[in-house]
């Protein structure tokens, strides 16, 4: 039996005027990354230069921050000596610089930290930078020459430090951290097989693991499109050259399935199950993790919105935990559209893995945690896949409850809900806490709209958009998150106390000259080392607060 989704009218058009605006936002930032759409190009690349007698690099201080950790765990966690700052310095903190990018309406991606040099991706703009932390004045610049969207690894291989990141054509690319250039570039993705590539690629020893976020997910939106062909993979390539050793796929390759949509055209499948988010290392099992987001079409798999487990050396798949079976979504659900064909167990929810899992030991047990779309928080046992515990906060929406990911200290797990207003019946925006060991709830703060006039002239949709939506970060006793109306929180880990709060929606002098001004914090915006805080406030994506600055902050005792 066929029948349409279960959305109430409103939210129907809510989540397709989301798919129109993403598309379009997404067309305009694709434009702006070729590097003959800007005016006055080169000046604003020269005015973000440090002087030429102050470019030099010095590698061998400590990493103080990488997305993945080195041992390739997750957890957004680091100690008092790791970031250079404690919980108390993390309540009076001051902003120190701000560059901002031209031609750019967001900041999604982690950066890598180490010693007195932030290298960064200001992803519309395709380049990579490596700034001085005290200044804000770039070493150098890299050029990819197409869009990013990941967040940077960073290894040593032959003595060299590299960083690598992907690019949303599909490419992996290797460059020399030292200087900025390039080493090789790699097609990362999958054969018989296209998807973006979204996710982190993450350095273990001679392998580069990189997640494939292929879907049909936009694509599924055109009513003339044969829904759908692609799903989410990974792939392992050499560190040394980028050539493949290996690949895992979520599903066989799409085939006519024999349906047709209400106008006519033939369906393939299955597709979806992308691996939007960056893989998790477990060496001592010799296993990698990674999360999957929903099926774009008919069959769906037990690998959707899952938990898997693959080997380390082949890719084999180990276990999958299945969190919901049967989610179906792609954009044609937003408004009823022919490739969105629910059948009667269809859930139709998009509830996604946005982040990782996470490795995290409790007295001597490991568990694997992860976040949900759908407000769960699940931990297993890495061995198995089995479930130990779960707890969920309200029912989830297509951008939340948990958008993009999670921390982990040594005793609770910070589960950010984003949960925008109009989307679901039950929205409880805020940041929930819960012991690592038994999943049992600690603190939590639900956040409230923060709308005045001012405030209202600078946000659009000021009462919807508040919700924790960006990974939120734990350094020593504190964690810090961002909302989509720019602010930027600072709690008490053990007690839930705002330490700081910082509005970041405004306009800035930035040291580069360019005009600056802030937005939705969202992604992997927010990092911490060698003493600073860096937040990029901007998120255009999904009718939110575009922007284009990445702010450095600093104790200001």
């Amino acid at each position: 039996m066929l029948f349409f989704p279960r959305f109430p009218p409103s939210i129907k058009l809510f989540i397709s005027v989301l798919a129109l605006l993403s598309l379009s936002i997404s067309i305009v930032a694709q434009e702006a990354s070729d590097p003959n759409s800007l005016d006055g190009e080169e000046e604003w690349i020269t005015a973000t230069m440090c002087e030429v007698d102050n470019r030099e690099i010095e590698l061998t201080l400590p990493i103080s921050f990488t997305y993945t950790d080195v041992d390739g765990n997750n957890p957004r966690h680091l100690s008092s000596e790791q970031a250079g700052l404690t919980a108390s310095d993390l309540s009076n903190l001051m902003l120190a610089w701000a560059v901002a990018f031209p031609a750019t309406s967001g900041l999604r991606a982690a950066p890598v930290i180490i010693g007195e040099i932030i290298f960064y991706s200001a992803t519309d703009s395709g380049r990579v930078f490596a700034f001085d932390i005290n200044t804000g004045c770039a070493k150098w610049v890299y050029e990819s020459g197409t869009r990013l969207r990941s967040s940077l690894a960073y290894g040593v291989v032959n003595g060299e430090g590299i960083l690598v990141f992907s690019d949303m054509p599909g490419s992996i690319h290797a460059i020399n951290a030292e200087n900025g250039e390039e080493i090789w570039v790699a097609s990362g993705q999958a054969s018989d097989n296209q998807g973006m590539l979204t996710g982190a690629p993450v350095i273990h020893e001679d392998k580069i693991i990189v997640p494939i976020s292929g879907s049909g997910v936009i694509t599924g939106g055109n009513p003339n499109y044969e829904c759908c062909e692609n799903h989410g993979a990974v792939t392992a390539l050499n560190v040394h050259s980028g050539e493949k050793l290996w690949e895992y796929h979520t599903m066989p390759r799409a085939q006519y399935t024999g349906q047709v949509s209400a106008t006519g055209v033939k369906q393939r499948g299955p597709s979806g199950a992308p691996i939007w988010t960056t893989p998790t290392i477990d060496a001592s099992r010799n296993q990698i993790y990674v999360t999957t987001g929903e099926n774009t079409s008919h069959p769906t798999t037990n690998t959707s919105d899952a938990i898997i487990a693959l080997d380390l050396e082949t890719g084999e798949e180990k276990w999958v935990f299945q969190a919901l079976a049967n989610d179906m979504w792609n954009f044609g659900c937003g408004a009823g559209g022919p490739n969105c064909i629910i059948l009667e167990d269809t859930n139709s929810v998009d509830y996604d893995f946005g982040g990782p899992a996470v490795l995290a030991d409790s007295g001597g047990r490991e568990l694997l945690i992860a976040g949900q779309k759908s407000g769960d928080i699940w931990a297993l046992d890495p061995d198995t896949g089995q479930l130990v515990w779960n707890q969920r906060v309200g029912e989830g929406t297509a951008l939340g409850g948990n958008h993009w990911g999670i921390a982990v200290d040594s005793e609770r797990a910070f589960l950010t809900i984003n949960d925008p207003g109009g989307m679901g019946r039950n929205s409880v925006p805020g940041i929930y806490t819960y012991f690592v060991g038994t999943g049992e709830p600690s603190w939590f703060y639900q956040v409230e709209p923060e709308c005045n006039d001012e405030r209202d002239s600078r946000l659009r949709r000021c009462e919807e958009l508040h919700g924790f939506s960006a990974t939120p970060l734990s350094i020593d006793g504190a964690v810090i998150t961002g909302a989509l109306d720019g602010r930027l929180f600072v709690f008490d880990s053990d007690s839930g106390e705002i330490l700081f709060k910082y509005d970041t929606v405004r306009d800035y002098e930035t040291v580069n000259g360019v005009e600056g001004y802030g937005g939705s914090i969202d992604s992997h915006s927010i990092a911490a080392g060698s003493g600073m805080v860096f937040v990029g406030s901007g998120y255009g994506q999904f009718g939110q607060v575009a922007g284009n600055v990445l702010l450095a902050f600093k104790p200001a005792n």
